[in-house]
Formats: structure tokens, sequence, C-alpha cells
């Protein structure tokens, strides 16, 4: 396997175990790799060796959550993906919709268990952490697509240019 293959397989393995479905996150990462603007469901079942009614299903899931767009090429009769424009604040966008259940469900449990109770001290933590990020996350996103906005006018470098966030500007080139 390439090496490029092998970084898209480790991204795809990341999203996995961050509670993507398998396949979803496969065929993402190389949506995401693909050294061209778009590709084909059918470049995507080959390049992975899975079946194209598994890359559809997985294409239906992305599509839906707006993570990949189709796009028309001219000559080509075949529908195209591509990575859209901010994918990654979509991604975080679609993860604080979580949070709400998450602090709900911490609340029952405060009620079942009590707040002064062990648990009930955890789940008071719990609830607060993710009461807190459902509350900051939006403005988070609202800023970093601004910077994204100044960033393609030119008036600043991108982060990793700017060397501030950590090892984002490490890019390996071969």
């Amino acid at each position: 396997m390439a090496e490029l293959d092998l970084a898209a397989e480790r991204l795809a393995l990341v999203f996995s175990q961050a509670g993507m479905q398998r396949t979803a996150a496969r065929v993402w990462c190389t949506v995401l790799f693909a050294e061209q603007e778009s590709i084909t469901a059918g470049e995507v079942a080959e390049a992975l060796g899975v079946s194209a009614g598994g890359v559809s299903g997985a294409i239906n899931s992305l599509l839906g959550s707006g993570l990949i767009e189709p796009v028309a090429v001219p000559g080509s009769r075949r529908t195209h993906y591509r990575f859209p424009t901010g994918a990654w604040g979509r991604l975080m966008s679609q993860r604080n919709q979580l949070f709400g259940p998450m602090v709900s469900a911490a609340e029952e449990g405060i009620d079942t268990v009590g707040e002064e109770s062990a648990a009930g001290k955890r789940l008071v933590d719990m609830r607060d952490f993710y009461a807190y990020m459902a509350q900051e996350l939006p403005a988070l996103i609202e800023r970093w697509d601004a910077m994204r906005s100044n960033e393609a006018e030119g008036a600043l470098p991108s982060v990793g240019q700017r060397g501030t966030a950590g090892t984002a500007g490490r890019r390996r080139r071969k």
C-alpha cells in the first residue's frame, strides 16, 4: 500500500474511532486525499477495494451531513464528489448537536443519584463541561470561518504558516 493510502487509512481510522461509520470514514478520507479536485464513486470503490453499494451508502451519508458535495464535471456523465470548503467547521457543528442530549442525560443522572454522591459529582462535571462546550463552540467556529475568510483574501498567512497551532504547520511532503 502506498504511503498516501496508508495516511488516508490512518486518518479514516481516527474518524471511525471518533464515531464515524468505518466505510464513510474511508470514503471521506479518499475524497480528502484525492489528487484531483473531484472523484467519482467508482474511483472511490476501486481505490478502496470495496463494493459500489458500500460506497453508495457512505456517499449518501456524507452528502446528507454536508461532508462531501456533488459537482458536475464537463464531459463526464458520472457524478463527481469533492471535499467542500468549510467541512471542518461543519463536522464540529454536528458534534455540537450531541452536547444538548449529553447535558440532559447528565441532569437525569444527577436527579437519580443526587448531586453530592460520588457519581453525582462526576455527572455534574460532565453536565457543566458539555454545557460549556455547547455555549463556546459556535463562537469558536465563527472565529475560524472569519480567519479562513481573511486568509483567502490574502489578509493573513494560514495558521500553519504562522506556526501558532503546534504541529499544524508541519506537513510531510514527498
